[in-house]
C-alpha cells in the first residue's frame, strides 16, 4: 500500500512537470519572431483537422448544403460572373474539386481551410497592432468565435470573406503606414478581390474610407498617392467584371432587388434586429472566455470575497502598454466600429433587407479590437488556458460529435427526421438516365436547392438549369439543355412545387413523367419518405 501512495504523487508531479513545460514552451514560442511563426501555422493547421474531422460527423445524417452545391455548380465552368454573385467563391470551388472528390468531407475541409487562412490573416494583422504575446491570444479568440468553427461549416461566398476581408485590412494598414504606390498598388488589388467573391463587400471597403478620413493622420495618407493608385487599380481590375455585369443586364444587382424586398418598416426593424442579436451572440462565446482567463488569478475566490469588484478590476492596469500601437489600433477601432453600426442602421434607414449570415465576415477584427486596448493586461499565462479552453472543447466536441449528429435530427410529428436524401436520388437518376440512353447525364432542370445538388452527387455531374431564373448562373442554357436532353425535377409538397411543375408541363408536354421515392436511414433511424415528379426530355439525336 505504501509503494502505490508514494508513486501515486510522484505520477502526478511528472504530468504537471510535462504540463509546466508544455505552456512554458507555448509561450515561449508565440513570442519570438522565428518560432511563432509556426506555432501559428500548426495551430491553425491543428484546427483545420480537428474542425473537419468534427463537422463531418456531426452533418454525416444530411446531405450538404445547397450553397455548397451551388458552388461546386458554378467551379464546373470558369466565368465571369454567376448570375447572383461574382465569380471568385465558383473559381476556388472549382479548382478546389480538381484535387478533391466530391464527397462531403471535402466540403468541409474546404471550408475549414477558408477559415483557417482568414485565422493566419487575423494573426498577421494583429501583429501590426499589438505584440506578438497578444496577437497569439487574438488568434485563439478567433478560434473559438463560432463563426470559425461551428457556423462555418459551409462554403459560400460569405464564408470566403473571411479570406478577402482580412486581406483588405491588411493591405490597408500596410498603404496607410508606407503611403507608396505599390502600397496602394496592393490595397486595390486586395478590393478588387474582396469584390469578386460579394458586393457586400462594401461594408468593410466603405468603414475603412471613413476610417482614413477619421484618423487623425488622414492627410499624411490623402497626400500620399496611394489611396489614389488604389482606386485606380481596384477600378481596373473590375472591368472584365463589370464588362460581364452589363452583358448579363446587371443580373447580380436584379437578383438582390427581387430577392431581398422589404414589406414593411416593421420587417426591416425585426430583421436589423435579428441582425444584431445573432452576432453579438456569437461574439459572448470568445470575449467570454477571454475575459474569465484574463481575469483568473491565484485564490481568486478569496479576492473575490473581499473585494467584489476584484474579478472585473483584476485585468486592468492604469501604466501605459508599450505592446499596443495606438495609431495603428485606431484605424482596427474605427473599421470595426463603423462596420459593427453601420448595416443595421443602413438597413433601417432605408428599408434594407438584411440576413443575419451577412455579419459572418464582418466581426472578425473584434477579438483584436479588444486585445489592443493599451490598458488591458495579457499576461502569459492567460495563452496557456485559452489554448487549453479551445483544445478541451473541440475534443469534447469531436467526441461528441455522433452524439450532436443524432440529437440534431429535426423530426416530423410520426418521429422520422426530416433530412430529405439529395444523393440517393442523384444516383438512382443517374441510373435511369444510363440505362434509358446509354449516355452521359448532362443537364437538370429544377430549383436551387434541388438540381445543384444533382451536380454535386451524381456521378456524371450534370449542369443545372433554374426554371423562371431572371439571373441564371450561365453554366449551361436551355438550348444545351434540349440539345443533350435533361432530367426535370418537382419536389412534392415543396413550397415551389405548383410552380415547379407549371413550368414541366409548359416547356415539356412529351417528356416521360416518373415518380420516385427516397427515404434516408441513419444509425437506426428512419427518414421521412420523400416524393420526386421527374421527367426524362431524351437528347435530341435519340428522338
Amino acid at each position: 500500500m505504501s509503494t502505490i501512495a508514494s508513486s501515486t504523487p510522484a505520477k502526478r508531479r511528472g504530468l504537471l512537470s510535462i504540463g509546466r513545460r508544455g505552456a512554458a514552451r507555448l509561450v515561449a514560442w508565440a513570442c519570438d519572431p522565428q518560432l511563432s511563426v509556426l506555432l501559428v501555422l500548426g495551430f491553425t493547421i491543428a484546427h483545420v483537422v480537428l474542425w473537419t474531422a468534427i463537422l463531418t460527423q456531426v452533418k454525416a445524417a444530411q446531405d450538404i448544403h445547397f450553397d455548397v452545391s451551388e458552388g461546386y455548380a458554378w467551379g464546373q465552368k470558369f466565368l465571369m460572373g454567376y448570375g447572383k454573385h461574382p465569380p471568385l467563391s465558383g473559381w476556388i470551388s472549382g479548382v478546389w474539386f480538381k484535387f478533391f472528390p466530391p464527397v462531403d468531407w471535402a466540403t468541409y475541409l474546404l471550408a475549414m481551410v477558408t477559415v483557417g487562412i482568414g485565422m493566419v490573416l487575423c494573426w498577421v494583422i494583429a501583429l501590426r497592432v499589438v505584440d506578438r504575446r497578444r496577437a497569439f491570444f487574438v488568434l485563439l479568440m478567433v478560434a473559438i468565435y463560432p463563426i470559425f468553427n461551428f457556423k462555418g461549416f459551409k462554403y459560400n461566398p460569405d464564408l470566403l470573406q473571411l479570406v478577402t476581408l482580412p486581406l483588405v485590412v491588411l493591405a490597408y494598414l500596410h498603404a496607410f503606414e508606407k503611403r507608396s504606390i505599390r502600397s496602394g498598388f496592393l490595397l486595390g488589388l486586395a478590393a478588387a478581390l474582396a469584390l469578386m467573391t460579394k458586393y457586400w463587400v462594401v461594408t468593410m471597403i466603405g468603414a475603412i474610407g471613413l476610417a482614413a478620413l477619421i484618423h487623425p493622420q488622414r492627410m499624411l495618407f490623402l497626400r500620399s498617392p496611394a489611396p489614389w493608385i488604389a482606386i485606380a487599380t481596384m477600378a481596373a481590375a473590375m472591368i472584365p467584371h463589370f464588362d460581364w455585369v452589363r452583358q448579363v443586364e446587371y443580373a447580380p444587382f436584379r437578383y438582390a432587388g427581387d430577392t431581398y424586398k422589404i414589406s414593411s418598416r416593421w420587417e426591416s426593424l425585426q430583421l436589423a434586429w435579428g441582425y444584431v442579436g445573432h452576432n453579438i451572440a456569437l461574439l459572448l462565446l470568445p470575449l467570454g472566455l477571454a475575459a474569465a482567463v484574463l481575469a483568473w488569478g491565484p485564490r481568486w475566490w478569496a479576492s473575490l470575497a473581499r473585494d467584489s469588484g476584484a474579478f472585473v478590476k483584476r485585468p486592468w492596469s492604469l501604466t501605459t502598454n508599450p505592446g499596443v500601437r495606438k495609431d495603428r489600433a485606431l484605424n482596427i477601432w474605427l473599421i470595426q466600429a463603423i462596420v459593427a453600426v453601420g448595416p443595421p442602421i443602413g438597413a433601417l434607414l432605408f428599408d434594407i433587407y438584411i440576413k443575419t449570415d451577412w455579419g459572418i465576415s464582418l466581426f472578425f477584427l473584434v477579438p483584436l479590437a479588444v486585445i489592443a486596448i493599451p490598458s488591458l493586461k495579457v499576461p502569459r499565462v492567460a495563452l496557456v488556458r485559452l489554448a487549453a479552453i479551445w483544445l478541451v472543447l473541440s475534443l469534447v466536441t469531436l467526441a461528441a460529435a455522433p452524439q450532436i449528429a443524432i440529437a440534431s435530427l429535426p423530426r416530423d410529428a410520426n418521429g422520422n427526421f426530416a433530412h430529405i436524401s439529395y444523393s440517393q436520388l442523384a444516383r438512382e437518376l443517374t441510373e435511369v438516365w444510363h440505362k434509358r440512353f446509354h449516355t452521359r447525364w448532362s443537364n437538370v432542370v429544377g430549383f436551387v436547392d434541388v438540381a445543384e445538388q444533382m451536380t454535386f452527387y451524381s456521378p456524371d455531374h450534370p449542369l443545372p438549369l433554374t426554371p423562371y431564373e431572371p439571373w441564371p448562373s450561365g453554366v449551361t442554357s436551355m438550348e444545351e439543355a434540349k440539345r443533350n436532353g435533361f432530367i426535370g425535377i418537382c419536389l412534392v409538397g415543396d413550397w415551389k412545387f405548383e410552380r415547379c411543375e407549371a413550368w414541366m408541363k409548359d416547356n415539356l408536354p412529351n417528356a416521360e413523367r416518373i415518380v420516385m421515392s427516397t427515404r434516408r436511414f441513419f444509425k437506426g433511424n428512419v427518414g421521412t419518405t420523400t416524393r420526386w415528379n421527374v421527367y426524362v426530355v431524351a437528347p435530341v439525336a435519340m428522338k
